[in-house]
This record gives structure tokens, C-alpha cells and sequence, in this order.
């Protein structure tokens, strides 16, 4: 497999593909689980642990609630500015050579296909349910959601300490 520029795909790249494909169906799949199977949805929440609840909230805002986009044009918007996005990061991803660039795009890359083109497309907002308000977070969040935050730091860690070594090189 080649780029538009007659580079071959690195084997990190291909990586970050596959672990992109896993988050999606992670995330698809808890919440699959949490509206058709413990219809969360109905019961809109479930204790589970001191710190931790399921609670149903259907987020048509951007990130944590935050822009709200309750109009058509406003859903649509969003999942074509993810769709670039996405596009974009599979672009870069395609030119991995160090792993943990490659598991941080991955990362980022299933869960902004997870939610922000899926979901959203779909069901014109996006299926959170992990709460840890017990902890004193505020937020409730989802599966694609970890993975964005995970793959986001993963990111900056890379940039500030990148591991110069060929990715094949062992230490």
C-alpha cells in the first residue's frame, strides 16, 4: 500500500488504522449496550459504585456539552468539519514512524469517528454515560471521549519528548 505520494504506508500506520477501528467498535458497542440493553435512556441512571454511575445524557454540544449545535445546519457542520479532521488524521497517520505517534493518532482518530461523525450523523448528538461525578469530575463522557483525551496527551507527550529512534531499532 502506497500514499498519494508513492510512499508505502508505514506498518505504524497501519497500526493506527486498526486501533482506530477497535475504538470505534468499543464505542459503538458500550453504547449499543446502554440504550438497547440497559436501556439507560429510560431509566436515566444507574448506580454502580460510590464513585462511579452510569447516567444517560444525549450531548448535542462539542466537546463536554460546550457549543451547543441543536440546529440541522449546526449537526451537519460539525460532522463535516469532523469528517476534515478525521480525513486528515488518517492522512498524517498514513507517515507514522514512531508508536507513539501512531497510538495517539489511532486513538484520536476512532474516537472522533466515534462520535463526532457517527453519533452525530446518526443520532444528531452524541451518547455519553460515564460519570464519576464521585471523583468530583464534572463531566460525563463515553468511550470515544477517553480516547480523544488519552490520544490528545499522548500527542503533546510525543511532541515535547519524541523517541528519535527508527521505529524497527529495538532499545
Amino acid at each position: 500500500m502506497t500514499t498519494e505520494t508513492g510512499k508505502p504506508v508505514t506498518r505504524l500506520g497501519l497500526f493506527a488504522y486498526v486501533l482506530a477501528a477497535v475504538v470505534v467498535i468499543l464505542d459503538q458497542l458500550s453504547k449499543w449496550w446502554i440504550l438497547d440493553v440497559v436501556h439507560l435512556d429510560v431509566k436515566g441512571q444507574v448506580p454502580v459504585l460510590p464513585i462511579f454511575r452510569l447516567t444517560m445524557v444525549m450531548n448535542r454540544g462539542v466537546s463536554f456539552g460546550l457549543m451547543r449545535a441543536d440546529t440541522p445546519v449546526g449537526r451537519w457542520t460539525l460532522v463535516l468539519a469532523a469528517l476534515v479532521v478525521v480525513l486528515a488524521l488518517i492522512w498524517w497517520a498514513r507517515q507514522a514512524d514512531r508508536p507513539l505517534f501512531a497510538t495517539a493518532l489511532g486513538l484520536v482518530i476512532g474516537g472522533a469517528i466515534g462520535n463526532n461523525l457517527i453519533d452525530r450523523a446518526r443520532l444528531g448528538q452524541v451518547v455519553d454515560f460515564l460519570d464519576f461525578s464521585g471523583l468530583m469530575f464534572p463531566w460525563v463522557f463515553n468511550v470515544a471521549d477517553s480516547a480523544i483525551s488519552v490520544g490528545v496527551v499522548l500527542l503533546l507527550w510525543d511532541s515535547f519528548f519524541p523517541d528519535k529512534k527508527p521505529a524497527g531499532e529495538v532499545p
